[in-house]
């Protein structure tokens, strides 16, 4: 609650409470998606580390928000190709999807080990199809017109917009809803597949289907925070390390806990935006993410080892 009321207190004019009715509904855009966003960022990212049993599996690190954003340009230049024009509107479903999935799919694929993906594996695999996914992006960006880099130089570094269109904004917002209550039904299943595969299938866990439900419920949510803002990145690898010092490491409740700190945090975020101005325009949500980010995760390991 005090991130959003942050958010609705912060604006062009420094910090305010806004006095007219379309600044009001321009923030409550803001503060709905960046919730949204966070709290699917998160949530995926708590599937991930709960089925894979590695606190650093991310869907940033895993090449989820990546191969997402991959998809979108790749979408924007067949269209370009195709008709000439930059497309201008919101990433087209489909694109986001694909690229997500697919992204996620090489990963699964070239990570495994006697047909079983192995840990370090995947993490090393994932960061390696996430670096290449973000090198093909920029790659494609160059090869359409400026207005083309224009548009999706900032969108790649994650950007919510007060603009983003009220159909796509609550169906994402309900959808991520609805995956964070599912994820939460799966609690219980998690937390035994968090001991070991014997000991899950001893009291009757089906892993290969919650580790398919558990992927797929998390593609879904990157999906969606992508269509909203782009790829954003450690979100997903902090939320769930902050819910667990709070919620403790039961995954039903940690997954609500989860979903209201990544929530809180991209919210945060977009306040520092909003706040900060530069010569250029508004900064990129991802550049505060990271740069926020990546320290706080230094700190949150070096807390867990001295415990």
């Amino acid at each position: 609650m005090i991130a959003i009321a942050l958010r609705f207190s912060i604006g062009s004019e420094g910090f305010a409470l806004p006095n007219r009715a379309d600044v009001w509904s321009l923030r409550l855009t803001n503060v709905v998606a960046g919730v949204s966003v966070g709290m699917a960022l998160g949530v995926a990212g708590a599937l991930l580390q709960a089925i894979l049993r590695n606190p650093l599996a991310s869907p940033f690190l895993l090449g989820l928000t990546s191969g997402a954003g991959l998809g979108v340009v790749v979408a924007t230049y067949i269209t370009y190709l195709a008709t000439g024009a930059i497309l201008m509107s919101g990433p087209p479903v489909f694109a986001v999807l694909l690229g997500s999935f697919g992204a996620l799919g090489l990963v699964y694929l070239l990570s495994q080990r006697r047909g079983t993906p192995e840990p370090t594996s995947l993490v090393l695999v994932g960061v390696i199809v996430s670096v290449c996914c973000a090198a093909l992006t920029s790659f494609i960006q160059h090869l359409m017109p400026d207005q083309g880099m224009a548009v999706y130089t900032r969108w790649v570094m994650g950007a919510i917009s007060a603009e983003t269109g009220t159909v796509t904004l609550w169906t994402v917002a309900g959808a991520t809803v609805a995956g964070t209550l599912w994820a939460m039904t799966l609690g219980d299943d998690l937390d035994a597949a968090a001991l070991s595969d014997d000991e899950a299938r001893s009291v009757g866990v089906s892993l290969g289907r919650l580790r398919a439900v558990s992927v797929l419920i998390a593609g879904l949510l990157t999906a969606g925070s992508v269509l909203l803002a782009g790829p954003i990145a450690f979100v997903g690898l902090i939320a769930p390390h902050l819910a667990r010092r709070v919620a403790g490491p039961g995954h039903r409740w940690g997954i609500c806990a989860t979903a209201l700190a990544g929530g809180a945090l991209v919210v945060l975020a977009d306040s520092g935006v909003a706040f900060i101005r530069t010569p250029s325009g508004r900064m990129p949500i991802g550049v505060l993410t990271a740069i926020i980010g990546g320290p706080l995760f230094i700190w949150l390991l070096r807390r867990e080892r001295e415990l």
